[in-house]
């Protein structure tokens, strides 16, 4: 499934809204990289990931994530993630439950894992 990236203006020049659609993984995590590397390096005091209509996102999607915040931190700013589905959110949970621990062998297999539980979420198994 392919990303849909929309950059919008927040209520200052210095906040972006950047509304991801779809799926943020290992095919598609690089094109975002490449725009928050943009952003963050023009004169932003917040970046705000919308994530209402994003449907998956992979371990690869989090390391952008997780890199937009550390850059932002840098320079001063800060990022902020809103309306993420059920399914997003739990990835988040369990990331955020687990920061230190490393509980798969290689990212393919945390994608798999990440992919059945969102699957599961999105069609209300739990």
């Amino acid at each position: 499934m392919a990303l849909d990236i929309q950059v919008v203006d927040g209520q200052s020049s210095k906040v972006k809204r950047v509304i991801l659609a779809g799926s943020l993984d290992s095919d598609t995590a690089p094109e975002l990289e490449a725009l928050v590397s943009e952003l963050v390096a023009s004169d932003l005091d917040l970046l705000i990931f919308d994530m209402k209509p994003l449907e998956f996102i992979s371990s690869a999607g989090l390391r952008v994530v997780f890199m937009a915040t550390k850059q932002m931190k840098a320079k001063g700013g800060r990022l902020a993630v809103a309306n993420r589905q059920v399914q997003i959110t739990k990835v988040f949970e369990i990331v955020k439950a687990l920061p230190d621990l490393t509980i798969f062998r290689d990212d393919a297999e945390m994608d798999d894992y990440l992919a059945a539980m969102q699957e599961k979420f999105r069609s209300g198994q739990d």
